[in-house]
């Protein structure tokens, strides 16, 4: 385990708010620029990241028809971030083109491609809401192994993925493909609105490679102490 597997989000509504975060929290080394964020402030803070030294998972969830996805992957691949997210469920033709569109991207710009990974089932649902709410007649591990199948075999590097369902894919999909849990909670933090979750050390031992870790951290009285404390937590288990 080491501090580069923890990614840290960077949920804010603005730059100066991000920065405050980066610099009070400047033993993280691994940051996810999300929807918000980047929204809000734009590239820019990917710059203010890369001038730090930090790696990025710019976590976009793209979800469209393939030709607009590629066009989107090509534009962020070539930010030169380390992660980078689309939608599963835009489907194989969407998925093969991103795959695509992220070297040419890359390419293009210089910079090393994104690992591209694709996000199976949003974390915040549950295994009731995908049968009653989203029609889907498959059990939610099923479903979440269906997806990250399609995305390797569209050539992704690997999915995101509730702690709870990766070891089941870690055995199926094997070691060359990246696993990324968001969902994880210290058994100290509140769950939110996290429905399928483990402890970090839970996560890792059942196959994750990347953990992402917010409110547990981000939202405590004293970010640092909590940051310490999972770290300390991960390298004890």
């Amino acid at each position: 385990m080491t501090n580069d597997q923890i990614i840290v989000p960077l949920d804010v509504a603005d730059e100066k708010s991000a920065i405050a975060l980066i610099d009070r929290l400047e033993a993280v080394s691994f940051w996810k620029v999300g929807l918000e964020l980047f929204t809000s402030v734009g590239p820019k803070i990917l710059e203010v990241l890369k001038s730090r030294d930090k790696k990025i998972f710019l976590d976009l969830k793209f979800h469209d028809i393939p030709n607009t996805v590629a066009g989107a992957c090509r534009a962020a691949a070539g930010y030169g971030v380390d992660l980078l997210t689309i939608h599963a469920t835009a489907g194989r033709n969407a998925l093969q083109a991103a795959t695509d569109a992220v070297q040419q991207g890359a390419t293009q710009a210089g910079v090393k491609p994104p690992k591209l990974i694709a996000v199976t089932l949003l974390t915040s649902i549950s295994a009731r809401q995908l049968a009653v709410d989203l029609k889907i007649p498959l059990e939610l591990p099923e479903y979440a192994l269906e997806m990250a199948l399609m995305a390797k075999g569209s050539g992704l590097d690997g999915a995101v993925c509730s702690p709870q369902e990766v070891a089941q894919l870690r055995q199926i999909c094997g070691d060359d493909f990246l696993f990324v849990c968001p969902g994880v909670r210290p058994t100290w933090a509140e769950a939110g609105d996290q429905k399928r979750s483990l402890t970090p050390a839970e996560a890792i031992q059942a196959g994750a490679d990347y953990l992402v870790i917010g409110r547990p951290i981000t939202a405590a009285a004293e970010p640092e102490l909590a940051w310490q404390r999972i770290v300390q937590e991960l390298t004890t288990a």
